[in-house]
């Protein structure tokens, strides 16, 4: 292990006593059907902006190994006060900052690495910044922290606890420095077992600072206990039956994949059910970068980010939107207005709840299509269009075709939504991708309590990534078909949603 100076050298002792010492004020996660104390202030809080910045924001790389020279660090307007400025602005109520991502490159002084903001040509230490900004501006401040750290020596050591302690050391710097810091969210875990990780160290040493602090692990949930089986959130529709893969954890965690609308909340460790709420992580960019690139990149419709905000904050869940600094050590100014003009759709206010989508009246209801792509256990079969899971989809093995859905005549509404599935082409980066839709024509048709079928919408446009229809009055049918009336390829539906909007929306 590397100290820069002499006076801020510390026995590999301490630590230790400090873990032992602590852990007589530790909190625990109790087996509980209702959201504990940390549990309520993240449901509360709801929606927070993500800021991914370091090293790798430099190399135009989303992942580096950790031998990026700290040189190559060198932001040339670093301005966090604006970062904290755009998330206020936008009607974020916290902030989640990197703190130190998978390279091991820390944005504050540690006393325990060299690898660093203060051994780079820009020595502002950005965790205190954003800290003081989020203090400045009234909003809540939350981190993330890498447990896989490809520069530090004491990871390659043999004893998986001489690396805990090194965690150990930089989090309490983080916890002690920089004020009340309300979620840790921890991620990385892949490249070890969980049990050598010393999450429970970590956990006691956060709520010894902070019983409020909300702690959680990327990929937090198991199909099998002990096992390394991960549940896709979209499968969470059932109440104690997966398992923690990460325990304590306070809250589930599978970036960037969306949960089932149908979600359950309670997941099993050692045979007793403990209560998880969800965060998810979506980027605003259309490329789906999570650390920016030097290429300016376009931004997601604000048609599919409210739908998206919807979907994510419901069921007492929450949703953090990635809005990266580029290199100048700025947001994109065009970034950032998307942030706002989101916020300002929905009526965002700090001393309101988040807003809801309307009531959903389509799901489960009967389903058919012209044809399906040929695959085993009904995989692609039209009843998925409306389960709930924006991972599942109806899929055709024609060009042309049509999918219908049974509706009650008795419900009016006055909205769709269509999310329509598409080709993924992966970018240079390993992360990044284009999404390149597959139908050009359509039209929404209804088939009234009486009467024949009517088109009620028609467009000679790509569908997009999320296409939302509103219409000026309310409708009641029988059914609704989606008419696919020219595509690239064989149309394919992730979910369609028929919703009434209240009065007003």
């Amino acid at each position: 292990m590397k100290y820069k100076m002499k006076h801020k050298t510390i026995s590999l002792l301490i630590p230790v006593l400090f873990v032992l010492y602590t852990a007589s004020f530790a909190q625990t996660l109790l087996p509980s059907a209702r959201p504990n104390a940390a549990q309520q202030a993240l449901i509360k809080r709801g929606y927070g902006m993500f800021i991914h910045f370091g090293i790798n924001t430099f190399a135009d790389v989303e992942w580096s190994d950790g031998t990026l020279p700290v040189e190559k660090y060198h932001p040339t307007q670093l301005d966090p006060d604006q970062w904290v400025r755009v998330a206020k602005e936008a009607g974020f109520r916290y902030v989640l900052l990197i703190t130190k991502h998978h390279d091991g490159f820390c944005l504050w002084n540690s006393r325990y690495t060299t690898y660093d903001v203060a051994a780079s040509p820009v020595k502002t230490d950005i965790v205190k910044a954003v800290s003081d900004a989020c203090k400045k501006y009234g909003i809540q401040f939350a981190i993330y922290y890498s447990l896989w750290d490809r520069h530090a020596p004491s990871y390659r050591e043999k004893d998986p606890q001489r690396y805990i302690n090194y965690m150990l050391h930089q989090l309490t710097e983080l916890f002690t420095g920089y004020g009340p810091i309300s979620e840790l969210w921890l991620d990385g875990g892949w490249d070890r077992r969980p049990e050598q990780w010393g999450i429970d160290q970590i956990y006691k040493l956060v709520k010894k600072y902070n019983p409020a602090c909300a702690v959680s692990v990327n990929h937090t949930i198991v199909n099998e206990e002990g096992k390394r089986t991960f549940t896709r959130p979209s499968d969470m529709t059932q109440d104690n039956r997966y398992y923690f893969q990460y325990f304590p954890s306070d809250f589930r965690l599978w970036d960037p994949q969306l949960i089932t609308k149908f979600d359950k909340k309670q997941y099993l460790h050692e045979g007793r059910s403990y209560y998880l709420p969800f965060e998810h992580t979506l980027c605003i960019s259309k490329r789906w970068n999570w650390f920016q690139k030097s290429e300016q990149l376009p931004v997601r419709d604000l048609d599919e980010l409210e739908e998206l905000f919807y979907w994510c904050t419901d069921n007492d869940n929450a949703l953090v939107v990635n809005v990266p600094p580029d290199n100048t050590g700025r947001i994109r100014e065009y970034e950032a207005n998307a942030a706002i003009a989101l916020g300002k759709r929905l009526g965002l206010s700090p001393h309101k709840p988040l807003p809801r989508n309307g009531r959903f009246i389509s799901f489960n209801r009967p389903a058919s299509a012209t044809s399906a792509w040929p695959a085993e256990k009904d995989r692609y079969d039209a009843s998925h269009i409306n389960d709930g899971k924006l991972d599942a989809r109806w899929a055709s093995k024609d060009t042309l075709a049509s999918v219908e859905l049974a509706l009650d005549p008795a419900e009016a509404f006055n909205k769709i939504t269509i999310f329509e599935y598409q080709d993924v082409k992966g970018l240079s980066d390993g992360f990044s991708q284009i999404r390149i839709p597959r139908i050009r024509k359509y039209s929404v048709d209804l088939l009234p309590p009486s009467g024949e079928w009517q088109t009620v919408y028609l467009s000679d446009e790509p569908m997009g990534d999320c296409k939302v229809i509103r219409f000026p009055k309310n409708y009641r049918a029988r059914k609704l078909r989606l008419k696919i009336l020219d595509a690239s390829a064989p149309p394919s539906i992730n979910e369609i949603c028929v919703i009434r909007m209240p009065e007003g929306r």
